[in-house]
């Protein structure tokens, strides 16, 4: 093994625990950002550029008939291929933390359509199940299988907010154990069925699964129910005959107590184990190998690299499958430092010498993981450090090789051309500049309803007044979708009561004083 420290050259602030990472035809792109995208980069998905030790970022684009995509972390995201020796294949991505740190019960399908020189254009798509639908959720798993010719996903382990039934006024946003259910869910009918295995009685998330053929093996794991690290080692065996599946659970010995842990592959049956927590204080800085032939698994101990004392002595770590024997770690970076929130980054290759060289020729390279947001809970609270998150921040402006202008000169496809709504009339090909802010892509504002979505501010009927004041202004934002909707929960402006003048008091009758001869003369004549 080798260990090779990468240099960010800018946005290093960007990666930070909590984000996923997926590879398209050998191409890296970023997913799951903490905060809610900016302009620079609607989409919320970055082109990871690695050359010679440099790390760079790139904005992507998706096909105008895409949906949206919210920026999740900590989803579970698998590769799905219709066979298992099929070449073309896409994501799934379910579940994980929306910016506003609620929990999605949503899949979403993201794949490749088209591939130039300066881009590469993604679609996706949102995909609705039926029967036993899994409860929203984060740090879980989920894997393809193959039996009999047939295809289908495997869903399981995660965490989700206590019921608001259950929910106290001191622990309102706690998060507890999914049930050890085991999902099956068949994408192309769209429907899902759950199964209860007596060998699985306590939750689990943050654990490592392993997919062979009709064979998931899943690995350690996290239990917020016990504190605990499950030292069990379990092989859930899917049938998927004519008639109903079969799913079988059976505990193997030779388990090994670790969460948040990494698994890379070197070789068709070869895996490696790396990184994790052994506590809630304590790095895993072993490493395993791990074999599957004919379905038995073997797992043994192999040499670990030489750590860095930074690596040694830092307090967490986090990091991701690169592909191709490689991982991407990550430790945080000093206090009193220049960038906020940079962190240092290496990349460990698990490979021999000859192997790593061929390796070094790959410029882009992918990982994919679930990890806890340091800043929702303690550093070491059951160890979900191992994936990445990112803070969304603007570019700059001389930065050309993060983000020039050159590569977009084919916008057709990109997140600025979506169709905000049923009236949109925004098109490429008859566009022109509506305001003065503009210069070769239309305005956009984040509508904040729900999720989130985009909206441009030219369907909207914005005028150029309001759209500053909104961008300069920490308001929420709601679409003439939405804005209806969101009428019931906004405060009643404070109505401005008009000053009434004072009423002047009566004036007093002047009474008309007598003198005292007049007065004896008139009492006179009244008597007479």
């Amino acid at each position: 093994m080798s260990l090779q420290m990468v240099s960010t050259i800018s946005n290093a602030s960007l990666l930070q625990p909590g984000f996923s990472l997926l590879n398209f035809d050998g191409h890296v792109f970023f997913f799951g950002q903490k905060g809610w995208p900016k302009r620079s980069c609607p989409t919320g998905v970055f082109l990871l550029d690695i050359k010679q030790n440099e790390l760079k970022m790139k904005p992507a684009f998706f096909s105008k008939d895409s949906c949206y995509l919210p920026p999740l972390r900590y989803p579970a995201l698998c590769v799905l291929r219709s066979n298992a020796r099929a070449d073309e294949y896409q994501y799934v991505i379910h579940g994980g933390k929306t910016p506003n740190n609620d929990l999605s019960d949503k899949i979403y399908f993201m794949s490749l359509v088209s591939k130039t020189s300066k881009k590469m254009t993604f679609q996706c798509i949102e995909k609705d199940l039926g029967g036993d639908v899994p409860e929203a959720r984060y740090g879980h798993t989920i894997n393809v299988v193959h039996s009999r010719g047939k295809s289908m996903s495997v869903l399981f382990g995660g965490r989700s907010y206590t019921p608001l039934a259950q929910r106290t006024t001191e622990k309102w946003n706690s998060v507890v154990d999914c049930l050890p259910s085991v999902f099956l869910i068949d994408f192309e009918f769209g429907c899902c069925t759950s199964y209860i295995l007596p060998e699985l009685q306590d939750g689990l998330s943050f654990h490592v699964s392993i997919a062979r053929d009709d064979t998931i093996y899943i690995l350690g794991g996290h239990s917020l129910q016990n504190n605990t690290r499950s030292p069990n080692l379990y092989k859930l065996k899917i049938d998927l005959p004519l008639g109903s599946p079969a799913v079988t659970c059976t505990i193997l010995p030779g388990g090994i107590s670790v969460s948040s842990a990494i698994v890379t592959q070197i070789s068709d049956t070869e895996f490696v184990l790396v990184g994790g927590y052994h506590s809630d204080n304590q790095k895993r800085l072993a490493c395993n190998t791990i074999v599957l032939e004919d379905s038995k698994i073997e797992i043994v101990e192999s040499a670990s690299p030489e750590w860095t004392p930074d690596i040694k002595h830092c307090r967490m770590w986090f990091g991701c499958d690169m592909g191709k024997g490689s991982v991407l770690l990550g430790i945080p970076g000093a206090t009193k430092q220049i960038i906020p929130d940079a962190n240092y980054f290496y990349i460990l290759r698990c490979k021999g010498a000859e192997e790593d060289k061929e390796e070094e020729l790959i410029t882009q390279i992918c990982s994919q993981t679930s990890s806890e947001d340091p800043g929702d809970s303690t550093p070491f609270e059951d160890s979900e450090e191992f994936c990445f998150s990112a803070e969304a921040n603007s570019f700059d402006a001389d930065d050309a090789d993060t983000y020039n202008e050159d590569d977009e000169d084919d916008e057709s496809e990109t997140g600025y051309w979506i169709t905000c709504c049923a009236s949109c009339s925004i098109d490429i090909n008859t566009w022109v500049p509506f305001y003065s802010t503009e210069l070769n892509k239309p305005a956009m504002i984040l509508c904040s309803s729900g999720a989130g979505h985009w909206v441009h501010a030219q369907c909207m009927d914005l005028s150029e007044t309001m759209l500053l004041h909104l961008s300069e202004a920490n308001i929420k934002y709601f679409c003439n979708k939405h804005i209806d909707l969101n009428k019931g929960l906004q405060t009643p402006q404070k109505v401005v009561c008009l000053k009434k003048p004072p009423m002047k008091p009566l004036r007093k009758k002047k009474t008309m004083k007598l003198s005292t001869s007049t007065k004896k003369s008139f009492l006179r004549r009244l008597f007479e």
